[in-house]
């Protein structure tokens, strides 16, 4: 047997929290290379037999010495959890901006905050960006860095490409993709924010599809997208999704859509044509095997009837098109419905269409600190509490599900699952890729979705790639202060 590279000690898993039998002991995993080897019970005497450290947090220790028969071992490094805190895989970026992530203090003053300045105010700044490269690599570098702390492994990182940045983003993201390539796997994505048509009489694109297309050859590009919705006209609309799906088959690449961001009963959902175009080019040749579509926003698919949904369904779950639905709460919420009397759940409702539907739905952060998303933080599981206040869903079983959308359901969106992986699970099964966050203060499911632990340790490929430690102070009181207040 394998020495492991890796020993994660004396930590709960995330079995189903119905079976506590199985979820309250603690849980040895071992990881050889890059995967789990094993699960075992920590049971004393086991637990016994392996180099302890101290700390509030547990330890992480390097370990050396001989098997049981004498051979020099490889070095390794054991984690202990010392009986507090949750293993669950590591979070997953499914859509997040790498080149516009914190601009909020560079953009002009936010006036209405609604989608047209918030396109206004970033175009300009976008105008820098060529003339101010350290910027825009040191504020995506800090995006990562502060994702891995978070316990992110994967991420698929949109940049821009037309005709006022031209390949800065791009660059950008391929030098921060080398940069992280040991630590983080970050899936750099072309996408065309701007039209690729110039007006509503131009029958041919532009010169954004020019450079798209110039883009998507760069050697590290794994996906290329763009945002319909921007273009002059709903069949304009409709032939940007059809370039984008040509270009994607001769890279070999996935296709990630901005769609249907809207919530205009009158507007046509365009996923029905993505669906269509999907299905034509597989059952044509026109696609390559093991890409897939990530649909990012949707937001015009929460006015769908239970028909539309069920047949949502059977495209997505019976005839088992490669796409996946991404909700982004935090710039849905934030955009969505401004001319409304009221304020609507403008976000697709995961554990709703997990429970009646079926559907695995992912949720991303999307921006962080610009003027489309000035609220929020980078960290994706922070998006669970808020989904328990907005869908209204606390119980253990939509805990799981959102805990699901930012791990499993968000590396399914963009394309992590390769052929020969284990069944999508929260749990740890040998032959799985060892991509974990270890949620210190966290003991279930059910504590991790509704308040998440801010110390964690995140490893990738069976190695620890980073640790977040909370330390706080209080002033301490020996005795109580004279009340100020004198009775009456």
């Amino acid at each position: 047997m394998d020495y492991p590279t890796l020993v994660i000690r004396n930590v709960h898993l995330p079995f189903d929290s119905d079976v506590p039998t199985l979820a309250d002991p603690l849980y040895n995993v071992y990881c050889v290379g890059s995967r789990v080897d094993r699960v075992e019970l920590a049971s004393a005497n086991r637990s016994a037999s392996y180099h302890h450290t101290g700390g509030s947090h547990g330890g992480l220790s390097p370990g050396a010495g001989r098997d049981r028969q004498g051979t020099p071992r490889s070095s390794h490094a054991e984690l202990d959890a010392q009986g507090r805190g949750i293993l669950v895989p590591a979070l997953c970026h499914a859509h997040i901006h790498l080149d516009k992530c914190f601009l909020l203090d560079t953009c002009d003053e936010l006036v209405t905050g609604n989608f047209a300045e918030a396109l206004r105010v970033t175009a300009k700044a976008k105008s820098g960006f060529a003339t101010n490269l350290d910027d825009l690599y040191d504020r995506g570098r800090r995006l990562i860095a502060q994702s891995i702390e978070c316990g992110v492994t994967l991420m698929r990182a949109h940049v821009e490409v037309d005709e006022t940045v031209h390949f800065a983003c791009v660059d950008a993201g391929l030098r921060l993709r080398k940069l992280y390539r040991d630590i983080c796997h970050v899936q750099i994505a072309v996408f065309a924010q701007d039209p690729l048509f110039a007006s509503s009489t131009d029958e041919r694109p532009g010169i954004n599809y020019v450079l798209l297309q110039s883009a998507m050859r760069r050697h590290g590009v794994e996906a290329i997208g763009s945002a319909p919705y921007v273009e002059p006209t709903i069949q304009h609309a409709k032939r940007n999704i059809e370039l984008i799906f040509d270009l994607a088959l001769e890279a070999g690449i996935h296709v990630d859509f901005h769609l249907d961001y809207n919530l205009e009963p009158s507007a046509e959902p365009l996923i029905w044509f993505v669906l269509e175009q999907l299905r034509q080019r597989i059952q044509s040749g026109r696609w390559r095997h093991g890409c897939h579509v990530c649909i990012g926003h949707a937001t015009r698919l929460t006015l769908f009837s239970p028909e539309e949904w069920m047949a949502l369904r059977a495209a997505i779950v019976d005839e088992r098109l490669p796409i996946t639905l991404v909700g982004l709460p935090p710039s849905d919420l934030y955009m969505m419905g401004r001319s409304l009397d009221y304020a609507p759940r403008g976000t697709l409702n995961v554990p709703k269409l997990a429970t009646e539907y079926g559907l695995r739905v992912a949720m991303a952060v999307n921006n962080v600190e610009n003027a489309f998303t000035p609220q929020g933080l980078v960290d994706p599981l922070g998006l669970c509490p808020l989904g328990v206040a907005v869908f209204q869903a606390g119980t253990k079983i939509d805990c799981r599900t959102l805990l699901e959308s930012v791990t499993l359901n968000a590396r399914l969106a963009i394309g992590g699952f390769h052929k020969g992986s284990p069944a999508l699970s929260l749990m740890p099964a040998p032959g799985m890729v060892a991509d974990f966050v270890l949620l210190h203060d966290n003991d279930s499911l059910h504590s991790a979705a509704l308040n998440p632990s801010f110390s964690r340790t995140t490893i990738r490929h069976g190695t620890v790639v980073a640790r977040r430690i909370q330390q706080s102070w209080i002033l301490p009181q020996k005795t109580p202060s004279p009340d100020p207040i004198s009775p009456e």
